[in-house]
């Protein structure tokens, strides 16, 4: 019977996007500003767009969000995203307008393949299309989609995608009903 060996594990094919010295800027700006109680929106969002990600208008990050790299995201007009979410984005996040990421939230781009003995890196986009509510705690695994409307319930785990106006609820999380808005 085969054994993981994390002695073989590599992943020099992947690239997060960006040189060694933004890579080390971000880490400290992200520790300073962003995985802390710093409350001023506006310089978030500045400093989010110096650092290469395209963020649109009347946005809100919370204090206590982590985001691995700006320059692999994506946010609409009018997007909420909730205290101590996580983006881990090792592939490209984009999040929809309208969307809001509740509080302890993870979008999470990589995984391993736990099939293989070397415990290969697997890494995949997330889409959260317009008016996606991503509930609290949550998560959002690679290469899921979730499509215009969609929730995901508190507590859940998108594991593929999510159909628009539907609510989604568990682990794996499964279709319960529709979303209406009113």
């Amino acid at each position: 019977m085969q054994k993981t060996d994390l002695s073989q594990f590599n992943n020099s094919w992947y690239g997060p996007g960006a040189n060694p010295v933004k890579r080390f800027l971000w880490y400290f700006t992200n520790a300073a500003f962003f995985n802390s109680a710093f409350p001023v929106n506006g310089f978030k969002i500045l400093l989010l767009r110096l650092f290469g990600a395209k963020v649109g208008k009347a946005v809100v990050v919370k204090p206590h969000v982590n985001i691995k790299y700006p320059w692999k995201l994506s946010i609409g007009d009018h997007v909420w995203i909730g205290e101590y979410a996580w983006i881990d984005n090792l592939a490209d996040v984009s999040i929809g307008n309208n969307a809001c990421i509740s509080q302890g939230a993870l979008l999470l781009c990589g995984n391993h393949n736990y099939k293989k003995s070397s415990f290969d890196l697997i890494v995949g986009a997330i889409t959260l299309e317009e008016g996606v509510w991503i509930g609290a705690r949550s998560t959002v695994c690679p290469g899921v989609k979730c499509h215009s409307h969609a929730v995901l319930s508190a507590g859940s785990v998108a594991t593929s995608n999510l159909d628009a106006y539907a609510v989604y609820q568990g682990n794996p999380a499964k279709k319960t009903r529709e979303r209406i808005i009113e």
